[in-house]
């Protein structure tokens, strides 16, 4: 049995699906009843602050994608809640006998690091530190933040705001996440191993911008800042310094290349190439009317 926490999530729903697809014994750890009943398959009730509903949702369960929220501020004994609730799913796991988890990480992941890097870093560490086989994947930007307006920033126009640099950002979407998860936990496990997924190409956000014109139907501008002026309107948004300069940093690593790197692996776990960013667009045209 594979249990799949984060599976109302962008990469969950989709992992899901597949898995269903394929036939394989799957249950969904969703928090709301309701949403359970949406996705089709076996599900519990639980959340990451409860060990107990954890312990009960792993009964039976030998494989594990453990997926949580992202990075959250800090709380007052200085540790993201994300590094609580995965220390808290892995260490249910081990106690009710799971043998395998599929991690989803970030690229870059390291204690000390930035954000959701150092999140990663320290639950990675910890999943290491268990005793359990494991698989961490690594991706980079998700397609879906395009798909919400509180997971981008946006100017006072309109404007999508990006780096100012030359860097461009490999990014995948959640689907090709979900087929890589989907493959590790059936047929092709890799105890041991951190791979860093990708799209199939490194796009700039001024090249985004003009693709969601194209999907939204509407001009979409885009207005390149600088790290400082990322961290002005991040502290005008009412986040902690640190938090915003954490975050603006991220832009800045973009802007000089830090993400770029495009890599085989999807292809290599699952046989296709990862979506582009048009296809991407293509198997969501819900979200981009104008593409009709």
């Amino acid at each position: 049995m594979i249990l799949v926490t984060g599976a109302t999530g962008s990469t969950g729903r989709h992992l899901v699906a597949q898995l269903k697809a394929q036939g394989a014994p799957v249950r969904a750890l969703v928090r709301d009843a309701a949403k359970g009943e949406d996705l089709g398959v076996e599900y519990a009730v639980g959340d990451f602050d409860d060990p107990a509903s954890l312990a009960a949702a792993m009964d039976g369960v030998d494989r594990m994608f453990l997926a949580s929220p992202g990075a959250q501020p800090e709380t007052e004994d200085g540790e993201q809640p994300m590094v609580r609730w995965e220390r808290n799913a892995i260490d249910a796991a081990k106690g009710a006998g799971v043998r395998y988890v599929v991690k989803l990480s970030v690229l870059n992941a390291r204690i000390g690091g930035r954000m959701s890097e150092g999140g990663h870093g320290e639950a990675e560490a910890h999943l290491k530190a268990s005793g359990l086989e494991w698989t961490m994947l690594r991706p980079g930007g998700f397609m879906q933040n395009f798909l919400s307006p509180a997971t981008v920033l946006w100017d006072e126009q309109g404007a999508l705001i990006g780096p100012d640099g030359p860097g461009r950002m490999a990014f995948i979407d959640c689907h090709d996440i979900a087929a890589c998860a989907a493959a590790l936990l059936t047929d092709r496990p890799e105890p041991g191993g951190t791979l860093q997924i990708t799209g199939p190409e490194a796009i700039s956000y001024e090249w985004i911008a003009a693709q969601l014109s194209r999907g939204w139907g509407r001009p979409v501008g885009f207005h390149p800042h600088s790290e400082e002026a990322v961290a002005a309107r991040l502290l005008g948004f009412g986040l902690a310094p640190q938090q915003a300069a954490e975050l603006a940093s991220l832009y800045g690593s973009m802007g000089s290349g830090g993400f770029q790197e495009v890599t085989g692996e999807v292809e290599r776990l699952t046989g296709r190439r990862p979506r582009t960013f048009a296809e991407f667009m293509a198997a969501n045209p819900e979200d981009f009317p104008g593409l009709g």
